[in-house]
């Protein structure tokens, strides 16, 4: 990211976050419709085309911005002083809006109401347990694929979050901005809004847990 200047770096983080919404909402609508009630099916449509997003979208924009497109990431990075306060709360900001813009979106694209609210309940302590789980894992490949093979985090990232939608019962949100988004869409993706809290305190939780323990396995690496 030498060299690039905030703005840019913004641009980057809010078109790369508002896609990767636009993925998501969007490619489960179409799972949903083509999957003729099979709710597997319907998943694994989503999960796929989650994963492979992800992956270009961190290509193209990672050396623009760094690809975060998530607040947790944005604050591991801060607390490792990889970027200063100011851009990082700006970061947040940008993530938040596009989510909710990509989310608009994917609701534009299959000409359904531009302005809904979930109804998805996705309550109790597993849930939450899944996201920290889900957040940990997400902190710990892009810090050790970083680290020891920077031009594969692309492949890393979108790997783990199509695994992740498959062995965590919250189906791997991992993104508090994404999970703000997803309280606004009524279809397969969406989330209740009373939901939403406690994913996103597992999402802290776990993102934190993540940068203290691989704080300590790659020190003096």
């Amino acid at each position: 990211m030498s060299g690039v200047d905030l703005g840019r770096r913004l641009a980057a983080e809010a078109l790369g976050t508002a896609l990767l919404l636009a993925v998501v909402v969007g490619s489960g609508v179409m799972g949903e419709q083509l999957a003729g009630g099979n709710a597997a099916i319907a998943l694994l449509g989503n999960t796929l085309a989650t994963g492979a997003g992800l992956y270009v979208l961190i290509t193209i924009f990672g050396p623009i911005s760094g690809a975060h497109f998530n607040p947790a990431v944005t604050l591991v990075f801060a607390l490792r002083r990889e970027i200063a306060p100011g851009p990082a709360l700006a970061y947040v900001a940008v993530q938040v809006a596009a989510a909710i813009l990509g989310v608009l979106l994917a609701h534009a694209m299959f000409d359904l109401p531009l302005w809904q609210v979930s109804t998805q309940s996705r309550e109790g302590p597993a849930q939450g347990l899944s996201e920290a789980v889900a957040a940990f894992g997400l902190i710990a490949t892009i810090l050790g694929a970083s680290r020891f093979r920077p031009e594969a985090t692309p492949a890393a990232v979108g790997l783990y979050i199509t695994a992740g939608y498959w062995f965590t019962a919250s189906t791997c949100f991992a993104n508090p901005a994404v999970t703000v988004a997803r309280s606004l869409t009524d279809t397969f993706a969406g989330i209740a809004p009373a939901s939403a809290p406690g994913f996103i305190a597992g999402q802290i939780a776990g993102a934190l847990a993540a940068a203290a323990v691989m704080g300590w396995l790659l020190r003096g690496r």
